[in-house]
């Protein structure tokens, strides 16, 4: 097995796009706050790590402009290609597998990628090692044990559905080596990695339509692998979907956690 094939969200699969844009409405701004107070402008030099979509890796490029670059890795970057002119360079590299692909960089960032990363403890250092002196590093990860629910208002039948399926999501995941208590360990992970100034905050959406449009792709892509393996039937994620689709739900996410800090 790949390391693609063992990544249970598949970036080639077609509800990857749905995702990405749902994403990216959801943390956006969490994640742009973040780098705007970490100062990145004109020339500086950003890794974005597990980069999958475009979102954020074309709003750096608007930030460091010509003079600057952003480096744009995944392990399967058919999602960000289109982004790759200058003063982005998109490449395919494992970060857990592989050394960095550059080192002296001002920013390195990684979101919701390191929980997924069976070897995450090597690819955080291979992150660190990228830096510069002074060089930030932001980390972002979800903690999907910190609030498991897909609805934290679990009053009926539906929401006991959606909640069920969303257990059947969170095993399917931690089969593939996910860590899903990753998250709440990063500001300590941070430390002792060796930076300073280490600093953390979540975001937690309760209800949002995005929050909608990003469960019906992620159940439309696992659904193969929810009723394989007898988490769900085609049934219970039909009437999920549909459920879904009213906008009568109140559907959350994990908290995504995000830490911060500089090297010394």
């Amino acid at each position: 097995m790949t390391r693609t094939d063992r990544y249970l969200l598949d970036n080639r699969q077609p509800e990857a796009s749905e995702r990405f844009d749902a994403f990216a409405t959801v943390f956006d701004p969490t994640t742009f706050r973040h780098l705007e107070a970490l100062g990145v402008g004109p020339g500086w030099r950003c890794w974005e790590v597990g980069a999958g979509g475009t979102s954020v890796v074309s709003w750096l490029a608007k930030k460091v402009g010509p003079t600057g670059r952003v480096v744009a890795t995944d392990i399967d970057t058919s999602r960000v290609a289109s982004a790759g002119r200058p003063p982005v360079e998109v490449l395919v590299h494992d970060v857990g597998e592989q050394e960095p692909p550059e080192e002296g960089f001002d920013l390195v960032h990684a979101r919701l990628v390191l929980v997924h990363v069976p070897e995450r403890e090597r690819a955080l250092r291979s992150m660190v090692k990228a830096l510069r002196p002074g060089g930030r590093l932001l980390v972002e990860d979800g903690d999907p044990a910190l609030q498991p629910l897909l609805c934290p208002d679990e009053y009926g039948p539906e929401q006991q559905l959606a909640n069920r399926l969303r257990h059947g999501f969170r095993e399917l995941l931690a089969e593939r080596g996910a860590d899903l208590s990753y998250g709440r360990r990063l500001p300590r992970l941070l430390r002792e990695a060796g930076l300073s100034r280490v600093e953390a905050d979540a975001y937690f959406p309760v209800t949002s339509p995005a929050c909608a449009a990003l469960e019906s792709a992620t159940v439309r892509q696992i659904r193969g692998q929810l009723v394989a393996t007898g988490r769900a039937s085609d049934e219970d994620v039909d009437r999920h979907l549909r459920n879904v689709a009213s906008g009568t739900m109140d559907l959350a996410t994990a908290p995504m956690i995000s830490a911060w800090g500089r090297k010394a």
